[in-house]
Formats: structure tokens, sequence, C-alpha cells
């Protein structure tokens, strides 16, 4: 993984991204009918990984998996969630202006920002503990997904970092996908240069890879599947 990569487009949209963000929301027509119609709601929520950066939207995990839930037979609409750049910090600033649409089940992928840069496990840890709380008081089931880092900040910063998503899945009792990026970090085949970011053949393993662990939560809710 190029971590000089990671940190310097952080830098560099740290400022724009946020405003773009909401002026997209604000004023695309589209964003305000999230969830209306009578469809349930998946909210992908996360980082670049989950934004889709260096791809089309429709190379975009989010996309993918919307698709795999069709075939599937299931009538819900997948919401992609994602900020290039973005940390838990981040995601505490923007989960309560996303529940507003409601979701059912949200696909929580959140952190590699936070341990490419050396940020506090501790701060990580607990915002990834009030994201959850939210999500949970706003009725949305939460899938948890996991993240690894290089050990560039040393063997402890590394094993404390992977291994604050385990205890979290323990303490609220949440499904975890231990690392998102499984089967496809680090492959040339499936990454764009820096070695992190998918390409589409490799966002479609990603997909895949949540959907396995995605289903059993949508299947608890059978109602919901027509």
């Amino acid at each position: 993984m190029n971590i000089r990569y990671v940190v310097l487009t952080r830098k560099k949209f740290h400022f724009i991204i946020p405003f773009l963000f909401w002026m997209v929301f604000l004023f695309n027509p589209f964003s305000h009918a999230w969830g209306e119609g009578g469809a349930p709601v998946i909210l992908a929520f996360g980082d670049s990984l989950t934004a889709g950066f260096g791809v089309s939207d429709a190379q975009s995990y989010p996309s993918k998996l919307q698709d795999i839930v069709r075939k599937n037979g299931y009538p819900h609409e997948v919401i992609n969630g994602g900020m290039s750049g973005d940390t838990t910090a981040g995601g505490v600033r923007r989960i309560n202006w996303l529940m507003k649409h409601n979701p059912k089940i949200v696909v929580l992928e959140l952190g590699a920002n936070d341990g490419l840069r050396g940020l506090s496990l501790e701060e990580m840890e607990s915002n990834l503990g009030r994201i959850i709380n939210v999500c949970a008081k706003g009725g949305a089931k939460v899938l948890l997904t996991g993240m690894k880092i290089p050990p560039n900040y040393g063997e402890e910063y590394t094993v404390g970092f992977e291994k604050i998503y385990s205890r979290l899945a323990e303490k609220h009792q949440l499904p975890l996908l231990p690392f998102f990026l499984e089967g496809v970090a680090g492959q040339k085949e499936y990454t764009q240069p820096d070695g992190l970011h998918p390409i589409g053949p490799g966002y479609s393993i990603v997909a895949q890879t949540v959907w396995k662990h995605l289903k059993p939560l949508m299947e608890v809710d059978t109602h919901e599947k027509p």
C-alpha cells in the first residue's frame, strides 16, 4: 500500500471534498428521493473504498452490490455514502445526516485513513462506536467491515488497529466482515497503481464478499423480500 499516496490525497481534498459533498446533496434533485417509493435502503457508508475512487460510479462496489441484491430478488436500494479521504471522525460528522434516509442496513467501512495516518486508535474506536450507536438508534442493522494496514507504525499499532473491529463487533453484537479488501489488496490485477484502491474487477470481488456477509442480515426480515 502506498501510504504517501493516501495521505497526499487526504491533504489535497481535505477542504474541497466536504464542500462538494454538501453541494451535491443539497442541489441534486435525486438525492432527496433516497428511500422513497417504499424500497428499503442499504447505506454503504465509508471512505474512498466505498465512494469508488478512481473508477466510474457503475464500477464502484455499491453499484455492483445493487446488481447482486436485485438478482437475488430483493427490492432494496443501495445508497453510496462514501467520501474519499474520510476518517472515522468525519464519519461521525456525516452519519446523522445520512440516517435521515432511514436505512434498514448500514455497511460500515471506515478506519483505513485513520490507520494510514497513524491517528489515535482510542479515538478511532470511540468514533466507530458512536457511528454504530447512531445507526442502532435509527433502527438500522450494521454490518461492520474490518481493515488491515501495513506495519509502518510498528507492530503494536498494527495489531491494535485490527483488533478494534473484532472488539466492536463483540461489544455491539454485530456481524463482522474481517477484511473488506480480502482477495483484492496488493493484487496488481485488481488494484490501481497505489496497490490499495480497487479497479472494476476488484470491486466485483469486494461486492461479492460484502454480499456473503450481508445476505444473512437481509434474511432476518423475510417480509422485506418480495
